[in-house]
């Protein structure tokens, strides 16, 4: 076979690879059991059966390959969740991204030596890999299911929030070579350090690209979410070239973002979706291939990892993580389900590639060990995402997905624009076309009924769940119903100037 052969037949193989893996998402969605999970599994028991496989997968190469895929997730992560959603949820997310991971390093690593049996430096490392969330497992978790209020909010934001923690903690040790005695000040001032860093290239890289976006015009739409996302790397770059965290960096950008009015917006929401569920994929996948299942078998790393994951899921995060909820106006349901849906994946497997390319001792058991708990967390705590939303009575929706669009382009942004869905009780319930008008400013554009448009006159009675695009021709005024009822502080009302000009192509929401 030529060179060309083998090129097309490794493109053939990992193109039939992607295709089976966007599909199982539906296969994942009929037998419940989380895509993340059967990613992870599947590459595994391949590894397996090809050892080849496992040996033309270095972990170096891995470690790239994943830490490019989270640049993507986490700048998209920030993106969804926007200033706006963050700045209303920022007090639990940050205590559980920072005091959270540090409280559950601290009780993995005291299990993992008293009860596992497991030497000091090895049960630091393993607290430290351990003790982060993965947003690529949560946001493919959750899927077409949306929570609402601040407890979506939460689990989104702290799974960003804590994989930078992580890592930084995770660098710190290996730097000061594990030790837990003379060296734990050094420990402390790099990670204080990573994470300063981190936050404030992440501030001015956000608001740099920001006006990059606004006042610099590319010629083609194709070049704007390139430009987005090359933006991104940059931040990850100089953030980590200056010593601080590129990931946190990266998700403090996105979020600075996400809320904005640039042009091409949509497209760039878009793209980076698209990229972020590929990442997805390729990272479960990847870190799938570097290890086999038979290997679990030595050194009882499923038991020690079987035994850890239902500690960390029924001990440690209740009662350790659950008390930083308590200053949190929740119900107690809700908290219970952030608890439960704090789920492990891909960036605990990550650090634990750290260890191993570092050469600490005991590297590949600790790798093993985390894989045991990854699966366990995806699998079981994942798969019962849908059982315990009903359970602690945490409101979660199906989004059925609108594939149609429609719209013009406008060379100049749009001003006074609002996509509005009626909600029961709201002044605009039941009432006409006619009256919902305040002024003769502003009017309805467009009404969306059941996902079809519907034909409008005065008369026209409005009724829940209809989505209307309202248009004003004051920008200072903005366009609302009457009674105020599409004001944005109520949740019912949503800003859609900015993307790209186009009126109302986001689509029923």
């Amino acid at each position: 076979m030529n060179s060309s052969d083998s090129t097309s037949l490794t493109i053939l193989i990992l193109a039939a690879v992607v295709l089976v893996a966007v599909v199982s998402n539906r296969l994942s969605e009929r037998i419940r059991i989380p895509a993340p999970f059967l990613f992870l599994v599947c590459a595994a028991a391949v590894s397996d059966f090809f050892p080849a496989v496992g040996r033309e997968v270095p972990i170096g190469l891995v470690e790239q390959v994943v830490t490019v895929a989270l640049i993507v997730i986490l700048f998209d992560g920030g993106l969804g969740i926007g200033w706006g959603r963050f700045r209303g949820a920022a007090v639990p997310i940050v205590s559980l991204g920072v005091a959270g991971t540090i409280l559950t390093t601290g009780a993995v690593t005291l299990l993992a030596h008293f009860v596992c049996g497991l030497s000091w430096h090895t049960a630091l490392l393993l607290g430290a890999a351990l003790a982060p969330t993965d947003p690529a497992v949560v946001f493919s978790v959750l899927g077409r299911r949306e929570i609402t209020g601040r407890t979506g909010t939460i689990l989104e934001g702290e799974s960003g929030a804590n994989d930078p923690v992580g890592i930084a903690l995770m660098v710190a040790l290996l730097g000061a070579g594990g030790s837990t005695g003379s060296q734990v000040g050094q420990v402390l001032v790099t990670f204080v350090e990573q994470m300063a860093v981190g936050v404030a290239v992440g501030a001015v890289g956000g608001f740099a690209l920001l006006w990059f976006i606004r006042k610099v015009p590319l010629p083609g739409a194709g070049l704007h979410p390139v430009r987005a996302l090359a933006g991104a790397g940059v931040i990850y770059g100089a953030a980590t070239v200056a010593h601080g965290s590129g990931f946190l960096a990266v998700l403090v950008a996105g979020v600075l973002l996400g809320d904005e009015s640039v042009p091409y917006r949509l497209e760039i929401r878009q793209v980076c979706s698209a990229l972020a569920s590929l990442a997805e994929i390729v990272v479960f996948v990847a870190l799938g291939a570097t290890i086999g299942l038979q290997a679990l078998g030595r050194d009882n790393a499923w038991l020690i990892g079987l035994v850890l994951a239902v500690l960390l899921a029924f001990v440690v995060r209740p009662l350790l993580v659950g008390p930083l909820l308590l200053p949190v106006r929740m119900r107690h349901g809700e908290r219970a389900f952030v608890l439960w849906a704090g789920l492990k994946g891909a960036v605990p497997i990550l650090l634990g590639g750290f260890a191993i390319s570092a050469g600490v001792p005991d590297s590949r058991r600790i790798y093993e060990i985390i894989f045991m708990v990854v699966a366990f967390s995806v699998l079981v705590q994942g798969g019962s995402i849908g059982f315990a939303a009903k359970r602690f009575g945490v409101p979660m929706e199906e989004t059925t997905p609108t594939p149609w669009t429609f719209g013009v382009r406008l060379p100049h942004e749009p001003v006074g624009t609002r996509h509005y869905t009626v909600k029961t009780g709201d002044d605009a319930d039941g009432t006409t076309l006619g009256d919902v008008v305040t002024n003769g400013d502003v009017w309805v554009s467009t009404v969306l009924r059941d996902g079809h448009l519907l034909p409008m006159s005065q008369d026209t009675v409005l009724r829940p769940g209809d989505e209307l695009l309202l248009v004003s021709g004051k920008a200072e005024e903005g366009a609302k119903p009457a009674g105020g009822a599409g004001d944005a502080g109520d949740g019912t009302g949503e800003d859609v100037t900015g993307e790209d000009g186009k009126a109302g192509e986001d689509g029923p929401r």
